[in-house]
């Protein structure tokens, strides 16, 4: 989806590990950008895309090695306001002049301290106002010689050009990372960017909407649209806009398979029915799903298992709409960057994706997707916008293949009565504590193996399962929630007492990575 109606900021990627994260700064200032692939960007794309400023991402590959990764020539012709971070300032350096070496004892790596050197460049306003400026580098290489044209603003114990910028042509670059924690003014270095490139802060969730509704109606034209509704924020988001744009040509699928949490699929089909009187077709195939998966135990069998149903079941659907040309889905924008790698080259599966990607070729569908330049945030935002109750859009993010990969082992109806229990019982003691709202994601694992007990003057011998509690931003990086001992005790003591099957619990405290959020 193309955004002809806001300013555009393009961040040319050269394969960092935070580049997300300069994208969520400049959202997060009103700013609408994308991120690209080094070798996808050309001079004809750049003039294509108008953008307003570009930035040059950081990158893990060496400027002195021939064939590395460079931004195109005709990009410092253009007038365009640049930024170079890291990676990105080395490039610059390079392509305008300068010089880059290696080693030479100028390696940083973590917190560095920034010494301001000439006074009065724009970008930096706002720092150094309480002496050196902390910072987090991440660099082999440095640079040696600046380009013409480039004064020094800022040096560091192992970067003399730690800050380097040739104002007149709006050319600026730094050594350091200032889109990350570790960076605590890094901010304002984007703030003075973006101000000083004529951004209007334009990108709010109220124009968005306009606009989506708009595409939308002029992809879908008087088809129909399928939307496969899970419950969760993404869908659910995706599903109330398109319906806002097109009303009853959208046709909403709920597959209810046998693996949602207690009382789940009365509370996704009461909200869109009653509140928004969607065409919501209630798929009931428990029976389906659960007997493919009887006797099943590996993780990867289970999930496309689930994948092949739902394609069947949507096909099963699809078949008896008559008009139905598109299917939407609510693809987020990190899923977009994920599934293109900045090198080209192949990336290992941790684990099978549970959504419908193969679905729209298997049906001769179309895709639509609104949300897939939009981060989580900015989904809720546009949640928010669109007047979706509160309680749905702060939801915790619940995988497609449900409470399958939250049982490892072989799945039975028994075991999963069992976890729909212990796991409603944890999420209202978290709300209970007021700590919902604060954690990215909880959830109960029940474990594939029974440890011996005691209750009362009987001897058990029940499940055990796992608290999971974790914060993230985006779901790629995760640490546990530190509760506290009181907390985690009242919580198993509840469980114990109140689910039949479980006598022992305890808590996961591992981060991500090494291990995924969850647990399967």
């Amino acid at each position: 989806m193309q955004t002809p109606n806001h300013d555009r900021l393009l961040i040319i990627d050269f394969g960092s590990q935070v580049t997300q994260l300069i994208a969520r700064r400049l959202r997060e200032l009103n700013v609408y950008c994308e991120i690209h692939p080094y070798q996808n960007v050309t001079a004809t794309f750049i003039r294509d895309m108008a953008p307003r400023a570009v930035i040059l991402s950081g990158g893990p590959d060496s400027v002195t090695r021939d064939g590395s990764p460079r931004a195109p020539d005709e990009l410092f012709e253009m007038g365009l306001p640049v930024l170079g971070i890291c990676y990105g300032q080395q490039v610059m350096m390079m392509q305008l002049g300068g010089m880059v070496e290696t080693g030479h004892g100028t390696a940083e790596f973590g917190r560095a301290f920034v010494t301001p050197t000439t006074p009065g460049l724009d970008l930096l306003e706002g720092w150094f106002s309480d002496g050196d400026e902390q910072v987090w580098m991440s660099h082999g290489d440095h640079v040696s010689a600046i380009a013409p044209g480039f004064q020094v603003y800022g040096t560091s114990p192992n970067a003399p050009f730690a800050i380097t910028a040739d104002p007149a042509r709006r050319f600026y670059a730094v050594q350091f990372h200032p889109e990350v924690h570790h960076t605590p003014g890094g901010a304002r270095i984007y703030e003075n960017f973006v101000r000083l490139a004529g951004f209007t802060g334009d990108w709010t969730m109220g124009a968005y909407r306009d606009v989506a509704i708009a595409k939308i109606r002029a992809q879908v034209g008087d088809k129909q649209v399928i939307c496969g509704l899970s419950g969760g924020v993404d869908s659910s988001v995706a599903a109330v806009l398109i319906h806002e744009a097109i009303g009853d040509q959208l046709t909403c699928v709920f597959v209810d398979h046998g693996l949602l949490r207690q009382n789940e699929g009365r509370d996704v089909v009461t909200m869109f029915r009653d509140h928004y009187n969607m065409a919501l077709i209630h798929a009931e195939e428990q029976e389906m799903f659960l007997g493919a998966l009887e006797g099943q135990s590996d993780p990867e069998t289970k999930r496309k298992i689930i994948g092949k149903l739902f394609i069947d079941v949507f096909q099963k659907v699809a078949n008896g709409i008559e008009g139905a040309e598109f299917l939407a889905q609510g693809t987020l924008y990190p899923d977009v960057i994920e599934s293109v790698s900045f090198s080209g080259g192949p990336s290992v599966t941790i684990k099978s994706h549970h959504n419908v990607g193969g679905l729209p070729e298997k049906m001769g569908l179309k895709l639509v997707e609104p949300l897939r330049e939009l981060f989580k945030d900015e989904v809720r935002a546009l949640g928010r916008e669109l007047g979706l109750p509160a309680s749905f859009i702060g939801r915790h993010p619940f995988p497609g293949p449900g409470l399958a990969i939250r049982c490892p082992g072989e799945i039975t109806r028994a075991k999963l009565d069992i976890l729909r229990q212990a796991d409603a019982i944890y999420i209202d003691q978290i709300r209970k504590h007021g700590l919902y709202d604060e954690i990215w994601q909880a959830f109960v694992v029940i474990l594939p193996v029974r440890t011996v007990g005691v209750m009362g003057d009987g001897r058990t011998y029940d499940f055990a399962c796992a608290l999971r509690a974790v914060n993230s931003v985006d779901g790629m990086t995760a640490d546990y929630y530190p509760f506290t001992h009181e907390f985690l005790g009242e919580t198993a003591t509840r469980i114990i007492n109140e689910v039949k099957g479980i006598n022992r619990v305890t808590y996961d405290i591992t981060s991500k990575p090494p291990g995924t959020i969850e647990w399967e």
